[in-house]
């Protein structure tokens, strides 16, 4: 069959948009091309808010038919964090049948060279983009995030990190010209001349292990590194977040078929309850590349045992926060009550523990004692979420019962400085929704010390009050290089406590936030221009999105013959 879509119009429509991303990621300035305020979506009736509800409404009782090989059965059953079913079902597939029919494609998508590929991931994240607020309420559903996180991040941040993985794959591959002429001098004799060509081959079969928290923003950047470098992508989403990853499969295969290539470069493996397929395929000699975000435990063991493949893990951190002095105590306060608030501290970058001198600290309001700035940073949060419409907007829902537990047993391990309460949400009523809680810790203390220096993820933070600021980075030294941290902020007016903090981060190889106080958070990032992780400690082996990332995901091949 013809392809619907050429390579020219390919170029045509995306090579501008690509270009932007290449200047952008070597500025590191601000951009995206992707809305991130709904009212940007109304003009066009298709896209708007009520048009994306419908669409997600209407999935519900269908089976989501990829037409894909080996399809042997249909699996489903995933329920909303807010309490309702979504009733989709999936194909499950037998390995033994898709994992050939993938490989089978790779030949001509090898072939097609890394500026056509990255054209095609283009027009997959634009189909995508055009449904924007159908994947939001994909999110939402999944994810338990309110609408408006799950609409930024699970829609125009999401694509956006995918599209900052197509440009650094585009970057690394065209790093070696095509072909060479190589003339090598011999003197009196004649010169030795070839002709030298250089093809970036794939590794082989991607297997994309999605999460149930994010899974867009954190299943775009693998999916889209594997598939601009010429492999082949499978996607096994998270069993209780399946939709969104399902649609952005259906997205791309559809995009493929169009562009006169194999759809089955691009499939889904969806699993029966139970069956944890992830071992399995993360140990088959097919599966060539893994990227995986979730559990300190199973990032190990696929960085331990899927030996045939090359593993990108984001696992869990502890996340500090130095507070030590401030010139802005009203804003160090909001911003740090809206950090451990958004999405109920279901975020790898949310801040756990904040060290605080147990002698106070020095603002612009005077010297502040360790209990006035607990319980002042408690009644900020207790004022950002006192209204519940407005917590039910930045809380949105407990994704699953393991992080509520945690949250309730949290209040046992030291003296609670905020209490969490239970929020309703006329909207959905079986939501379980629960405001943070904030336990203050002795750092001094070593029947304390296992508290906070395990991850406790979920809306869980300790204030622990600490001897002195060489205290503080004492601590924030070893929790780095023994636990790991996706981030690290620091509150201080004075410059050789800033220059100490700087210098663990370099150390430790942590991303580092100074002193805000404004409308930019310690757990937030921007494609493009932020490094999410560093793949230097122990929470993750890979940054995105850098070089590093995407460069061993393929291999540069020489076919050489005389000139």
């Amino acid at each position: 069959m013809a392809a619907e879509l050429t390579a020219h119009q390919l170029i045509a429509q995306h090579r501008p948009t690509l270009d932007l991303a290449l200047e952008t990621i070597r500025t590191r300035a601000y951009w995206s091309p992707h809305p991130e305020h709904p009212k940007a979506y109304g003009e066009n009736g298709s896209l708007d808010t009520a048009a994306g509800k419908a669409a997600f409404d209407a999935l519900s009782g269908t089976r989501l038919d990829l037409g894909q090989p080996g399809t042997d059965g249909w699996v489903g059953g995933e329920v909303s964090p807010y309490g309702i079913e979504l009733g989709v079902e999936y194909p499950h597939a037998d390995l033994d049948v898709l994992l050939p029919a993938m490989q089978a494609g790779q030949k001509a998508w090898r072939d097609a060279g890394a500026e056509l590929r990255a054209m095609v991931c283009l027009e997959i994240l634009k189909r995508i983009a055009d449904r924007t607020m159908e994947f939001a309420q994909a999110v939402m559903h999944t994810s338990g995030q309110a609408f408006m996180m799950a609409f930024q991040a699970g829609g125009p941040h999401a694509q956006d990190r995918g599209m900052e993985a197509v440009a650094y794959a585009y970057v690394e591959q065209s790093r070696t010209p095509e072909t060479a002429e190589w003339t090598k001098p011999q003197g009196k004799r004649d010169p030795l001349a070839l002709t030298k060509r250089f093809t970036p081959v794939p590794r082989g079969i991607g297997l994309v292990v999605g999460c149930n928290t994010f899974p867009t923003w954190n299943g775009y950047p693998g999916l889209f590194a594997s598939l601009a470098t010429g492999n082949a992508v499978l996607v096994k989403p998270h069993p209780r977040a399946v939709l969104p990853l399902a649609l952005t499969v259906q997205v791309a295969r559809d995009v493929l078929t169009e562009a006169g290539f194999d759809p089955n470069l691009v499939a889904l493996a969806a699993e029966r309850p139970g069956e944890g397929i992830a071992k399995t395929l993360a140990t088959r000699p097919e599966i060539r590349i893994i990227d995986y975000t979730g559990s300190t435990a199973f990032g190990d063991w696929l960085e331990a045992n899927a030996r045939q493949a090359q593993v990108y893990t984001e696992k869990a951190g502890v996340n500090t926060v130095i507070v030590e002095s401030t010139d802005d105590y009203k804003g160090m306060l909001a911003n740090l009550a809206f950090s451990l608030s958004l999405y109920s501290g279901q975020m790898c970058t949310t801040p756990q523990n904040l060290l605080i001198p147990r002698d106070g600290i020095r603002t612009d309001q005077g010297v502040k004692s360790y209990d006035e700035v607990t319980a002042d940073l408690a009644r900020a949060v207790d004022g950002l979420l006192g209204d519940d419409a407005r917590a039910n907007a930045l809380l949105g829902a407990i994704v699953n019962p393991d992080v509520k537990a945690r949250l309730e047993a949290a209040s046992g391990l030291g003296e609670v400085a905020l209490a969490s309460r239970e929020v309703a949400n006329p909207e959905f009523p079986d939501a379980v929704v629960r405001t943070p809680v904030i336990v203050k810790l002795d750092g001094a203390k070593p029947e304390d010390e296992a508290a906070y220096t395990s991850e406790c993820f979920g809306p869980v933070s300790f204030a622990v009050a600490v001897d002195s600021a060489d205290h503080a980075v004492e601590l924030l030294r070893r929790s780095v290089r023994e636990k790991g941290a996706m981030t690290v902020g620091a509150y201080t007016t004075d410059p050789e406590v800033e220059e100490a903090v700087q210098e663990v981060c370099l150390d430790e190889a942590a991303q580092l936030s100074l002193n805000l106080t404004g409308g930019v958070y310690v757990n937030q990032t921007a494609a493009f221009s932020d490094f999410h992780g560093s793949g230097g400690n122990p929470a993750a082996n890979a940054a995105l999105c850098d070089g590093a990332f995407v460069a061993n995901r393929f291999r540069v091949v020489e076919v050489r013959r005389p000139a």
